[in-house]
């Protein structure tokens, strides 16, 4: 989760500056910066568990990548 957070903080930070330089508008910037990275994060944290859940899905099925590559049958 601190992650998360942290990404969603540097999304804010980034979002502001661009609609800000692009339209010199604090009020604008502002409100980009509050609700675009708001909803990206929320779903960066559902994109994140959901490939978790797939990683954890192949381990407990025994799939291992390197038994696949290096699976030479001699």
């Amino acid at each position: 989760m601190k992650k998360t957070f942290s990404f969603g903080v540097l999304h804010m930070t980034v979002a502001f500056t661009v609609v800000y330089v692009m339209t010199g508008s604090l009020a604008v910037g502002g409100a980009v910066a509050l609700v675009e990275p708001v909803i990206n994060t929320v779903a960066y944290f559902f994109h994140e568990k959901f490939w978790e859940s797939k990683k954890h899905k192949q381990n407990s099925q025994g799939f291992s990548p390197m038994l696949k590559l290096s699976g030479n049958a001699s």
